[in-house]
């Protein structure tokens, strides 16, 4: 288990960088990031490098014991790149380029953009792949920050046609795929194929989904290049990719797939105040975060590598959230520690100190601008103290498996049918209700090993992976199916025999009319007597003859009679979307049945295992006790059974 810091040499003096890693190893730090954002530092002229200053702070660093994560700085063209090549940046839909002065001004499919992106990152590493204190190799920096994964540049709408015909063989075979009848839509040849921008009303959804599959793919070829550059002449050394937070434009398990170790920006705080929750919920968690936000993405990216870590932990308030409240005290080392019980590899803080000028220069640090410990420097020395107390616990596989998809996601967003209703808000929403039942989860892509989970969930995915129902038939775990699920083809058409489609084996029903629910509107699902609420989404079902061979049971209707929890065998189907409350209910019921064993949590209490650990984490402003949760001769290694705010308790199980 490593903690890090995110540092930037080429903003300081160089007379602040010995006492800065002085005070980073006596932190209790183990390695710093370094570089991603210094093109113009590396090569102030074309061709003509200067790395001089670079090889004194890595012996700077190095020579206080600190491993170096090398960034390669390709997030960050520099300007006499981009007065050379003004083809290398991204268009808008209308052709606008999206021009320097900030980041992340590039276009993933500019061969001219990846061939000096290739120059700078093999003289780089080729310069510092052997060195004793790299340990680790960043690959750019945040893909796809500030909408950047598409682009409608000519090098992408040649790409994009060299890769549509390379999947349909035929513009034939397209113009079906596509529906391209519907509206005259029929093309004649791929070189008639644009990309899916400025129509003047909604563009083909299949044309758009083909469009978000080729830019994701693009994303994941541009980064292995950079990847086999770093194998060729650094071996040995592990190789990551910093992810995103609420971010889906690309295909995170298709990039984790190069990766040793999956990282990703935590900024509880920051994205708190983008969710889609009610005020009074952001204002009570105003300096804390929602308790389950982070969760929900270190289990999504340990979902994608061997590996995973978080390379930027927010430490105070950010410059770019609409309000940037300071986290409560004590939540700095909440956020580390939890990560940690969720198997991270690596915690680094963003960033060392906080710089007094430039974009964030509002954004906090460990250190104020003057140098001076900022709140999160202590709170950072507390978790490494308490590294030292818990040691480690051996990740293990747990019970629960959430199924989450890119391209579910991206069918969810071309068409909503209902406004907010996307996947991923689904996927968190089910999760958040699992984890109020002190239920462990894993995030996992529909290619993954299902041996094993006692619980699948099914949170909504439209298009549903042969190699997942396969798995699906076999596995003598319960299922459980939420609304949508099989709603749509891989071409993104409805299945001939309805929704769920390729689930219909398992769970022979018919979705005939769905209907999505204003926020002011509600539907009751009446169940053991009582009235669960539906918001959202609603489903009308047909049920199969009664002489069907699989015989289905309708556990609770709507009511209007019409069904919401349907049972086949051991799948469960919901026609419904539930309201949090009624969600805790029937997953806690179902989890039950698949021989699990939920924890009424509440609201802000959250727990989780690792190996021969549990944690538990109070994100409230009241303080919670455990009783109940924690047997009465546990060791406790952090905490104890009284959690105040913020508080952490770790024991041995």
């Amino acid at each position: 288990m490593r903690l890090g810091v995110c540092y930037y040499p080429e903003h300081w003096p160089e007379e602040k960088w010995a006492d800065d890693a002085r005070q980073m190893a006596e932190l209790g730090l183990s390695c710093v990031r370094i570089g991603e954002f210094a093109w113009a530092k590396f090569e102030p002229e074309p061709g003509q490098y200067d790395w001089d200053w670079f090889d004194r702070a890595i012996e700077t660093l190095h020579a206080e014991g600190l491993g170096i994560i090398l960034g390669t700085p390709t997030a960050t063209p520099p300007k006499w790149l981009i007065d050379r090549h003004p083809d290398i940046l991204a268009q808008d839909e209308h052709g606008r380029p999206r021009r320097f002065g900030s980041r992340r001004h590039y276009c993933f499919s500019s061969e001219t953009y990846r061939r000096e992106c290739r120059g700078i990152v093999t003289e780089m590493v080729r310069r510092y792949g052997e060195h004793p204190g790299v340990a680790m190799w960043q690959t750019d920096n945040e893909y796809g920050c500030h909408d950047t994964v598409e682009s409608y540049s000519p090098a992408a709408q040649a790409s994009f046609r060299v890769w549509l015909e390379n999947r349909y063989g035929t513009i034939e075979t397209l113009n079906d795929a596509w529906g391209a009848v519907f509206w005259s839509q029929t093309y004649r040849s791929f070189e008639e194929v644009d990309p899916p921008g400025a129509t003047v009303t909604e563009a083909n959804p299949s044309h758009r989904l083909d469009f978000q599959r080729f830019s994701s793919d693009q994303v994941a070829s541009f980064n292995s290049e950079q990847v086999k550059i770093i194998r060729e002449f650094s071996p040995g050394r592990e190789i990551t990719h910093n992810f995103m937070g609420a971010f889906t434009a690309f295909d995170h398990h298709k990039v984790g797939a190069d990766l040793h170790i999956a990282t990703w920006d935590s900024y509880p705080l920051g994205f708190l105040d983008l969710m889609p929750l009610p005020e009074d919920l952001k204002r009570y968690w105003l300096r804390q975060g929602h308790p389950d936000f982070q969760a929900f993405h270190h289990d999504l990216y340990r979902g994608c590598s061997p590996k995973w870590g978080v390379m930027e932990q927010q430490p105070g308030p950010v410059n770019w959230a609409p309000y940037n409240p300071a986290p409560l005290p004590g939540m700095v080392r909440l956020w580390s520690l939890e990560a940690i019980a969720h198997g991270a590899d690596l915690v680094s803080w963003f960033r060392w100190r906080q710089v007094p000028f430039a974009q964030e220069h509002m954004h906090a640090g460990l250190q104020r601008p003057d140098g001076a410990p900022a709140p999160a420097y202590d709170e950072a020395r507390q978790v490494a103290a308490d590294l030292e107390e818990i040691k480690s616990g051996q990740t293990t596989r747990s019970d629960v498996a959430l199924i989450f998809d890119y391209e579910g996601q991206w069918a969810h967003m071309i068409q909503p049918q209902g406004q907010g209703m996307d996947l991923l808000r689904q996927a968190f929403e089910t999760y958040s209700a699992l984890r109020q039942l002190g239920l462990s989860i894993d995030i996992l892509p529909q290619s993954a090993d299902l041996t094993g989970y006692k619980l699948i969930i099914l949170p909504g995915l439209p298009i549903l992976n042969p190699v997942l129902i396969k798995q699906l038939k076999e596995t003598p775990g319960t299922i459980l199916a939420l609304p949508r699920t099989g709603s749509k083809t891989d071409n993104f058409h409805i299945p001939e025999t309805l929704a769920p489609g390729a689930l219909q084996p398992l769970m022979p029903i018919q979705v005939t009319r769905v209907e999505s629910l204003r926020p002011s509107v509600t539907e009751t699902a009446i169940w053991v007597d009582s009235e669960r609420r539906v918001i959202n989404w609603r489903e009308h079902v047909e049920l199969p003859a009664p002489d069907s061979e699989l015989g289905v049971h309708v556990e609770a209707c709507f009511a209007d009679g019409s069904p919401f929890w349907i049972e086949a065998g051991q799948v469960h189907y919901l026609a419904g979307w539930p309201d949090n409350e009624a969600a805790v209910n029937i997953f806690g019921v179902i989890a039950k049945r698949a021989g699990l064993e939920p924890r009424l949590l509440g609201l802000s209490l959250r727990l989780r295992r690792l190996g021969h650990l549990e944690f538990a984490f109070n994100y409230g402003l009241d303080a919670e006790t455990l009783e109940g949760f924690v047997p009465d001769n546990a060791e406790f290694l952090i905490g104890g059974m009284d959690l105040p705010p913020a508080g952490v308790a770790a024991w041995k199980t």
